[in-house]
């Protein structure tokens, strides 16, 4: 499975954890109320969590940096969570931390998004981070009976363009191939099949000439009544 790939918009969840919580809290944001009331929720390294905060969040800039505390900017676009990590473990570790940290880095808004021919279009939100493209379309409630199977469009947005990519669900190397498995926001559209696409001309066109043949004899009638 790809590691996902950091972009201009994303928002990251980071912690530093390490044996003595003293030495890693500086580079940890301060959490946010959750209750109301003030309350706040904090981890360390021995594991233990609240349950009335939440994390703050560090948003990817559009000049592809985040600002981490003590450290300043870090170019982060472009790069693998592994990646972004390590190059936090060296800007502090051994300058601003003695110990050997543990960091975490999370996507806060990972999600994707299906369309067109599915039972339930919308986007989803992917806790564990990784999904491929046909349990995105389960999560959508598979297919129609009017989708085209060998022509699902998947749209991406790479650092320096935006990606249209068709794939066959019925190729078994779908499984093979660099786009099966789906990175944050991508989405996919389900295009109808012809039968569903013709139908709906025929049908607004059959409309339109219902609706202009009952005002014709709307009319007609209209004028008999007014010659007799």
């Amino acid at each position: 499975i790809p590691d996902a790939v950091i972009k201009k918009g994303d928002l990251l969840i980071i912690t530093v954890n390490s044996v003595t919580p003293e030495l890693s809290r500086p580079f940890n944001l301060s959490l946010l109320p959750t209750t109301g009331m003030g309350e706040y929720s904090q981890t360390n390294a021995m594991g233990t969590t609240g349950t009335s905060g939440s994390l703050q969040n560090y948003l990817v800039d559009n000049q592809g940096f985040i600002t981490f505390p003590l450290v300043g900017k870090i170019a982060a676009e472009g790069m693998s969570k592994n990646a972004l990590s390590e190059r936090i473990k060296s800007l502090i570790y051994p300058r601003y931390i003695t110990e050997e940290p543990i960091i975490n880095i999370r996507y806060a808004d990972f999600s994707i998004s299906v369309l067109g021919e599915v039972s339930r279009p919308g986007s989803f939100r992917i806790n564990n981070e990784s999904c491929s493209v046909l349990e995105a379309l389960a999560l959508a409630g598979d297919l129609s009976i009017n989708g085209k199977r060998d022509n699902v469009l998947l749209i991406r947005q790479t650092r320096d363009a935006r990606e249209s990519v068709r794939l066959d669900l019925r190729d078994k190397n779908l499984i093979n191939s660099p786009y099966y498995f789906l990175q944050q926001d991508d989405v996919l559209y389900v295009q109808p099949s012809d039968t569903k696409a013709r139908s709906s001309k025929i049908g607004t066109a059959e409309t339109l000439s219902l609706s202009v043949v009952s005002t014709l004899i709307s009319l007609t009638t209209l004028i008999i009544s007014i010659a007799k």
